[in-house]
């Protein structure tokens, strides 16, 4: 069995925490799996959970749109979440709901082996960069750790809630293209 065919089958019995006892599915993660970006939300939502795909109900078609921005779709990136069922109400994970699922992610990270990383949202960039970021004042910033770049900007759904906020994205998005054009030129 493959690590990713472990892994996957690992989350899926999950039961380390509240969430299992009232999720449709886990949402483990889709797209390549050697991609060069990652994308990292915080967990799923409502579709998600029936779906078992990350990112498909508004934001997701959202997310969709900003990929096309830096020329990625979910072919040729890989697309996880912290936390693999939906909190209720789809409120905030509570640490200990990420606290047993981090290392699932961790293996997902170490799998993919991405050259960036882009956290989407403040609960992603709060548990991956740093515990005090503040997405309002550092997103679109960029930081190198154990050679993968890394950066977090506003999640889709945040941007649907308050479009002001998309043509600070809109910058964050065409630095993460060159971050990735910058990357694939040393390949």
């Amino acid at each position: 069995m493959s690590q990713w065919n472990e892994l996957k089958a690992q989350c899926l019995q999950c039961q380390k925490c509240p969430l299992h006892t009232t999720r449709h599915q886990v949402v483990f993660g889709v797209g390549r799996e050697n991609a060069d970006i990652m994308f990292i939300g915080e967990g799923p939502g409502e579709q998600e959970d029936l779906q078992g795909e990350p990112f498909v109900g508004a934001a997701g078609k959202l997310l969709d749109d900003m990929l096309s921005i830096i020329d990625v779709n979910r072919t040729n990136c890989y697309i996880a979440n912290i936390v693999k069922c939906r909190p209720p109400m789809n409120r905030d994970p509570k640490d200990e709901e990420q606290d047993a699922c981090i290392a699932y992610l961790q293996k997902q990270i170490e799998l993919v082996n991405p050259s960036i990383i882009v956290c989407l949202g403040r609960i992603a960039a709060k548990r991956i960069l740093d515990p005090d970021y503040r997405i309002t004042k550092d997103h679109g910033k960029w930081l190198c750790r154990n050679g993968v770049w890394m950066t977090a900007i506003y999640h889709p759904s945040a941007l649907l809630r308050d479009p002001n906020k998309r043509p600070e994205t809109f910058d964050d998005l065409l630095s993460i293209r060159q971050k990735l054009r910058d990357v694939h030129a040393k390949l």
